[in-house]
């Protein structure tokens, strides 16, 4: 069992120091204390832009007011009104409130006005866990750093196979929760677990995470037969 991606990390892929960029990693010490080098901060989530969802409303959007607007303009300039917008505008006077499709129509537009207004406050980007700022980035907020959580479990789950005993092992990465699972050939099953949970606990700590994401690990023996 492994995660779903097809790249396998390198031995050098954790950063070596948690909120420390590979750029810096090789850079020497200056002496500064642990306290020192907390990060300012933790870094909001990202954002996304949202880029289809608007140009599906823009554009819908425009072609309704670019087809009302030429009927009005229509009828100023002494032409009948398109039969569609006579229609509307008699069902909409002679239909009654508690009409099937009043009622219908209106819970289509409370769905889809529901569905904007969340689409226009949450972040969304849930693939992208945000990374802590370095000391010193007050007044550089437009510079920032995530991990994608695909590439999170798949080095995680090469920190695992490491351990000694573990034949297999899956690594679930969300939000706030790490679901760690081995398969376990040799060994007594509490060493691998606490083995297990001492390594992915480093390796979490060592990615520099805005949010520290807790660490659940279940080990078992492969199914007989």
């Amino acid at each position: 069992m492994s995660t779903h991606t097809g790249r396998r990390p390198g031995d050098g892929d954790l950063p070596p120091e948690p909120g420390r960029t590979a750029s810096s990693a090789s850079a020497p010490d200056t002496g500064t204390t642990p306290a020192e080098r907390e990060p300012v901060g933790s870094p909001r989530r990202f954002w996304s832009a949202r880029r289809v969802p608007a140009v599906i409303v823009a554009l819908l959007c425009l072609a309704v007011v670019g087809l009302l607007l030429y009927d009005v303009v229509s009828v100023r300039a002494g032409r009948p009104a398109m039969g569609w917008r006579r229609r509307l505008a008699d069902e909409l006077a002679t239909r009654p409130l508690d009409d099937v499709w009043i009622i219908v129509g209106a819970a289509v537009a409370l769905v889809l006005g529901l569905c904007l207004v969340v689409l226009a406050v949450t972040p969304g980007l849930r693939s992208l866990l945000p990374m802590r700022r370095p000391p010193g980035s007050r007044g550089t907020s437009e510079v920032r750093a995530g991990l994608d959580r695909r590439a999170v479990a798949l080095l995680l789950r090469d920190r695992a196979m490491r351990v000694s005993g573990v034949e297999s092992a899956r690594v679930d990465v969300g939000r706030r929760k790490i679901k760690a699972r081995a398969q376990v050939h040799f060994r007594d099953l509490d060493e691998v677990r606490a083995d297990l949970d001492t390594a992915l606990s480093e390796a979490v700590a060592s990615l520099g995470l805005a949010r520290r994401p807790s660490l659940t690990v279940h080990v078992r023996r492969p199914k007989k037969g």
